[in-house]
């Protein structure tokens, strides 16, 4: 939305044959006055179109002229060409409320252009809803719409995974209570005193510090920081060791194995530590391969009996 009135758009907006004004200069805003209800529509255009450019109005003057602008926008019928060209200059003229508040979410992670347009969606709401005869002025009005507006966008589209209302809302009634109390307790606050601080159930807590991890997601194969020396995030992350299901069997069977004959325990060696053959190990022992057979399989049976029974 360009910040000034061009002639294009003056031409696009006025008739033909409306009256064009001079160049725009410094702009003193008119008196009550000057204002009155049997202005013909082509004297509001007129008028609108001396404004200098919008960025070039003092925030004093933006004021008195947007409080002069809602007085004619009353006069005007809604949904023709004057309406809507007074109303534009509202929303222009008003840009710099959008920009303030704004100006607050900074920090955050989106674009500083989309929260100004979504800002200024705001500021178009509470221009249609201001009504000037009540005696506020209007960026008090207007700036609740606009924040609320804004606040409403991070809502609804900030959150990497989307979560109830609920959770939201008491994700950040946490943040604030273990603000308060980590200053009151020079500590970070348990479960329970958050609980306690919120009366709500320590399940709840746990719950809603669950919900704050789906607020923001990182890639699996985003770079450290320079000062990280951790590497990738995918490297930190922990998985699932098959091998120490193994661990724990190895560490049972030790005593079972312990209390094996001496052939027994070497036959269980050759075969599965030496990976022999029933018949080399026959050969070894100087015994028939069907001989170590039974004696393996009757060995193997005991310490599945041990194991079973420890369990």
């Amino acid at each position: 939305m360009s910040p000034q009135l061009d002639e294009s758009r003056i031409t696009d907006t006025i008739a033909p044959d409306a009256p064009t004004g001079p160049p725009a200069g410094e702009w003193t805003a008119p008196s009550a006055s000057q204002s009155t209800t049997s202005e013909t529509a082509g004297d509001v255009l007129e008028q609108i179109a001396d404004l200098p450019a919008f960025d070039e109005v003092a925030p004093q003057d933006a004021r008195a002229l947007s409080k002069e602008l809602f007085e004619r926008m009353a006069t005007l019928e809604e949904g023709t060409h004057e309406y809507a060209y007074v109303r534009n200059t509202l929303v222009e003229l008003n840009l710099a409320l959008v920009k303030f508040a704004a100006a607050r979410f900074r920090s955050r992670s989106e674009p500083m252009e989309d929260i100004v347009q979504v800002g200024t969606i705001g500021l178009i709401k509470a221009i249609d809803r201001f009504e000037p005869d009540r005696g506020v002025e209007f960026p008090t009005f207007a700036m609740p719409t606009i924040v609320g507006e804004i606040k409403r966008f991070f809502r609804d589209t900030s959150w990497s995974v989307r979560v109830p209302r609920r959770l939201q809302e008491l994700r950040l009634a946490l943040a604030k209570a273990g603000d308060e109390l980590a200053q009151q307790l020079d500590r970070s606050p348990t479960v329970g005193e958050l609980a306690e601080k919120l009366g709500i159930s320590k399940e709840e807590v746990v719950e809603g510090m669950a919900a704050s991890n789906a607020y923001t997601a990182s890639s699996l194969d985003a770079q450290p920081e320079e000062d990280d020396s951790e590497g990738a995030l995918a490297d930190r992350i922990g998985y699932e060791d098959h091998g120490l299901e193994g661990i724990e069997y190895v560490e049972s069977l030790k005593p079972l194995i312990a209390d094996l004959s001496p052939r027994d325990r070497k036959i269980l060696s050759l075969r599965f530590v030496a990976n022999m053959t029933q018949s080399e190990i026959g050969e070894e022992l100087g015994i028939s391969q069907m001989h170590v057979s039974r004696l393996l399989s009757r060995t193997l049976g005991r310490l599945r009996k041990g194991l079973l029974a420890d369990a």
